[in-house]
């Protein structure tokens, strides 16, 4: 499962993956490699990260990621199980945890779950993926210390939503552009982040389809964001593409540039699936909601939200 299926820069966003944690994720939830060639990269960007610019890092961050999500891929059948072991809890609280030991944790609670083969299989991600975390950890140090206080400033904003679809520039998923007129003419635009990988993003897709169509009246939309696409990645979209129309979803999906705002933001999602809602400014308001709105207390909460939003209109 992603894109970092439990975090991005895809390739965080994989990252609590879901379960409200997925990481296809994106999850991607997502790359490709065997796990001794995830080893060799690991070790490449070790001995790479002492000096290169802001850019060169977020480059090097982003393979991490897709290495992580590469592992959940090549494992798919054992780590959807995890994820699905995963409760709300767990992924609300894992910001705040390493990952690998968020992982490890579901894993151990939930020994009894696994055969033999597939908790030795996890157990040996997980090592893997503690030292990609490792390493993340070290370029995220660099890449703070290598922005002037401008380029801070613009991350704060990442991280709080502010701006974040302002000046969108990007595609849906036959090619057509999109850009920030997107969000300026809906009077809320409901974003969900998903990857392929990730079971529960899947599971839900038809109920967003649903809340487009409920949304419409209201002046509204809906927009997926499924991080095995961004940067046009062809192979992403042909597979997201099929699970759209299986799933009989119409609302647009998009691709963009990872390295952009958006991109980066969702580089900081820590779980799959997560929705947030967009203002006509691009800016997101609100907490983001974690966990798949075919629950029909999650989908309570978030139409609480999204009439919140309409009111201030």
């Amino acid at each position: 499962m992603k894109n970092k299926t439990l975090r991005t820069s895809s390739m965080k966003l994989k990252k609590v993956i879901a379960a409200s944690l997925a990481i296809s994720v994106l999850f991607a939830f997502t790359g490709c490699g065997s796990p001794s060639t995830t080893d060799n990269a690991k070790q490449e960007s070790s001995s790479t990260t002492e000096t290169g610019s802001t850019d060169e890092l977020n480059e090097k961050l982003n393979d991490l990621y897709q290495q992580e999500n590469q592992l959940f891929a090549d494992h798919k059948d054992a780590w959807d199980k995890a994820f699905g072991l995963m409760s709300k809890s767990t992924a609300v609280n894992a910001k705040n945890e390493n990952y690998a030991d968020v992982l490890a944790n579901t894993v151990e609670s939930n020994k009894d779950s696994f055969s033999e083969e597939e908790y030795e299989t996890l157990s040996k991600d997980i090592e893997t993926i503690r030292g990609i975390e490792e390493e993340i950890s070290k370029l995220e140090k660099e890449t703070a210390a290598s922005e002037s206080s401008d380029s801070s400033s613009s991350k704060s904003d990442e991280s709080t939503g502010v701006g974040v679809f302002r000046d969108f520039k990007g595609k849906d998923l036959d090619g057509n552009d999109v850009d920030d007129s997107l969000f300026a003419k809906n009077k809320v635009t409901v974003v969900n982040f998903w990857f392929s990988g990730c079971k529960p993003c899947v599971e839900e897709l038809s109920k967003l389809n649903e809340l487009n169509e409920t949304l419409k009246e209201m002046g509204g939309e809906v927009v997926g964001i499924n991080t095995d696409t961004l940067d046009n990645n062809e192979a992403g979209i042909k597979e997201a593409k099929e699970i759209l129309k299986a799933q009989g979803v119409s609302y647009k999906n998009l691709t963009f540039d990872s390295n952009s705002t958006v991109g980066k933001y969702y580089g900081n999602i820590m779980t799959f699936p997560t929705t947030v809602l967009v203002d006509k400014d691009g800016n997101i308001v609100g907490e983001p909601f974690m966990g798949g709105i075919d629950d029909q207390s999650n989908y309570d909460q978030l139409m609480k939200q999204i009439q919140s939003v309409l009111d201030q209109n």
